[in-house]
């Protein structure tokens, strides 16, 4: 009995390590499986989900780099079997050339247009039309719209404005408002600093293209900004007068349907038939022509 349990102590067995590979290797399969599986995703359905998250974050300012490629941006028609077979860096590639291409011309056409209705005010240096990173940008100066430390526009700049929001409605853009201040401090009754200053300034305007020119609030959205984002140098009383603007930055050249945007048609039922009557009326009188999208 003694000689058996010594015989059976001296013989260890030496793969046990087999057992923890084992384990090893299949969980190293599995990983490489879901890795696989992971990369079948429809790849037109990612794209369209990209597509989204850039749109929502392009409308808030998010990305401050490198966003032209992606300022209008449709999904590529594909059949679900070619979609399969489909690389995604080149449905990139291609999609955003073509889309470039045709945010550059509508862009063209809605700049020309701009600078043709503004021309008095471009002459005076009271607007600048020029591309900005998310799209076309429409620069209002202070000097022609506002008064200083004031968020009222000036009665003389109804005018101005009136053509601006009736070449924004004509082509149904998105557009985002911002407001922006020098670097000298602000506190009057109204306003304790730079930022409610730049913040009201962008709101009013936004509540005046929906209230007074019957654009789609769906379609804009405001932000102030103070002195943090200078389009020039504040060591000059020069720099300090161009920072001193409201910028509309069309941020699509596109139409956006109408069907894109839930709340706008029980906002449209909302206003009285009579109410859009005055409205278009008032529009009229400002900008001096008869010709309104209804």
């Amino acid at each position: 009995m003694e000689l058996n349990r010594r015989a059976h102590a001296a013989h260890v067995s030496h793969e046990r390590w087999l057992v923890s590979y084992a384990d090893f290797v299949t969980l190293l399969f599995a990983f490489f499986v879901v890795l696989y599986a992971s990369a079948q995703v429809d790849r037109r359905r990612a794209l369209q989900l990209s597509d989204a998250i850039r749109s929502g974050f392009q409308q808030m300012a998010a990305f401050q780099d490198d966003r032209r490629e992606a300022l209008v941006r449709r999904a590529v028609p594909v059949s679900d079997s070619e979609a399969d077979g489909l690389d995604l860096s080149r449905l990139n590639n291609a999609e955003n050339d073509a889309a470039a291409e045709r945010a550059q011309q509508g862009f063209a056409g809605i700049q020309t247009e701009l600078q043709n209705a503004l021309a008095a005010e471009i002459a005076r240096k009271e607007v600048t039309v020029h591309m900005g990173a998310d799209g076309l940008v429409l620069t209002l100066r202070e000097i022609g719209f506002f008064e200083s430390g004031s968020a009222t526009m000036r009665a003389g700049a109804q005018k101005s404005f009136a053509r601006v929001a009736a070449i924004l409605r004509a082509h149904s853009c998105a557009v985002r408002i911002e407001g922006h201040t020098d670097n000298v401090p602000i506190h009057n009754p109204k306003f304790d600093s730079n930022w409610e200053l730049s913040t009201a300034r962008a709101s009013g305007l936004v509540r005046a293209l929906v209230d007074d020119y019957g654009i789609s609030p769906a379609m804009l959205s405001a932000a102030g900004y103070a002195e943090f984002h200078p389009a020039s140098p504040n060591d000059t009383s020069q720099g300090r007068a161009l920072n001193r603007r409201v910028d509309l930055v069309i941020l699509n050249s596109q139409p956006i349907p109408r069907s894109a945007y839930g709340p706008l048609r029980t906002y449209e039922k909302q206003i009285p038939r009579e109410q859009k009557l005055a409205r278009n009326e008032k529009t009229k009188a400002l900008i001096g022509t008869s010709k309104l999208v209804p």
